[in-house]
């Protein structure tokens, strides 16, 4: 790779330098010059592919560009997370290190083993697998958020990551707290489903590890389906583990939904397992019985109606850029959508879904 082709967000040569002492600390060996592609990024955590002149890889997170508060909060969370989890039964990539000395790349970072397979972004992707390896795709993503779930967090060392009590009533305070500072017309029904699910929190049973933005896309899976790794933990913290059994279900788009909570999920296409399959699936694994599971599914419309409705308002403010197209009516009715669902899933009454 030239370096007119090298991102700027990677300062080449010194980590070179901190990537060859590191790989060398474990009995390898980095060959340079070093490649950098970068494969995933945004407004989240930027993951880039590097590969040595043997043809050896890994992946090198780091925080996105302009992010002024960044520091090693961030990239020590998701390091420790998955540090913490390499002995148990949760595939995780196996860590290289983690750099918080700024002077290095102008912002921590961290490497880790690549882990070669495929991450199922869209249904056009998961229609490259056949119908048989879509359903053992979808039954290996449930049974494996079953295994973080059942991590002794105090064993593996994460008992003081984070508070591990009220996980659901912080959440809703919070993204009602946005809410609230918006101009949103979607506010009034926000606010409903935001009273309704207030009234109904089921009691937090054993705190576990919550890995916060648990779905298919997410993970990294082998020709046969099976999960590999799963990644992104940078929202990770302890509480309501069946907060993320409801995410999950709220992503898990299916043929006939009216409302799609991502642009072309994977699980529209045919051959995936239905949601009363995921929860079923998820209950066998854990055993035992998740209870009120359309609590959960319904909180976590709601959750993603706040977070959709801020971006509309970042939008409206010109506080996001030039919009690419991006039509913030449209995205308000989805926002008024999903919270109706939400409340829809609420008077579902207990096991709705």
């Amino acid at each position: 790779m030239s370096n007119a082709d090298t991102p700027p967000e990677v300062d080449v040569e010194p980590v070179t330098a901190w990537l060859s002492e590191h790989v060398a600390a474990s009995g390898g060996e980095v060959v340079a010059p070093l490649a950098f592609e970068q494969i995933a990024g945004g407004r989240s955590n930027l993951t880039f592919h590097v590969t040595d002149a043997a043809n050896r890889a890994w992946a090198l997170r780091r925080p996105p560009t302009g992010n002024v508060l960044a520091t090693a909060h961030d990239m020590g969370r998701e390091h420790r997370v998955m540090s913490a989890l390499a002995p148990t039964e949760v595939p995780v990539p196996t860590m290289v290190g983690l750099c918080d000395d700024v002077a290095v790349n102008g912002v921590p970072f961290y490497v880790m083993d690549w882990v070669e397979g495929t991450v199922v972004r869209n249904d056009t992707i998961a229609e490259g697998f056949d119908l048989e390896t879509r359903r053992a795709m979808g039954v290996s993503v449930v049974e494996n958020l079953a295994k973080i779930h059942q991590v002794d967090i105090d064993e593996v060392g994460l008992g003081d990551f984070a508070k591990r009590e009220g996980y659901v009533e912080r959440q809703l305070r919070r993204w009602k707290g946005q809410v609230d500072a918006t101009d949103s017309p979607n506010n009034p029904v926000i606010d409903r489903a935001h009273a309704e699910l207030s009234s109904r929190v089921p009691e937090q049973g054993t705190a576990r590890l919550v890995h916060g933005d648990y779905r298919l896309d997410n993970t990294i899976v082998g020709d046969d389906g099976q999960v590999l790794a799963v990644l992104d933990w940078e929202l990770t913290t302890l509480g309501d583990p069946l907060a993320d059994l409801g995410a999950m279900l709220t992503y898990w788009s299916r043929p006939g939904d009216v409302v799609i909570a991502l642009s072309a999920p994977p699980t529209l296409a045919d051959g995936f397992i239905e949601r009363d399959e995921v929860v079923s699936i998820y209950e066998d694994s854990i055993g035992a019985s998740v209870g009120d599971v359309g609590f959960y599914h319904a909180f976590a419309t709601w959750r993603l109606a706040c977070i959709l409705d801020g971006v509309v308002d970042r939008y409206r403010a010109g506080a996001m850029g030039e919009d690419g197209g991006f039509d913030p009516d449209e995205w308000a009715a989805q926002v008024a959508m999903l919270a109706e669902t939400a409340l829809d899933l609420m008077s579902a009454g207990p096991g709705g879904r």
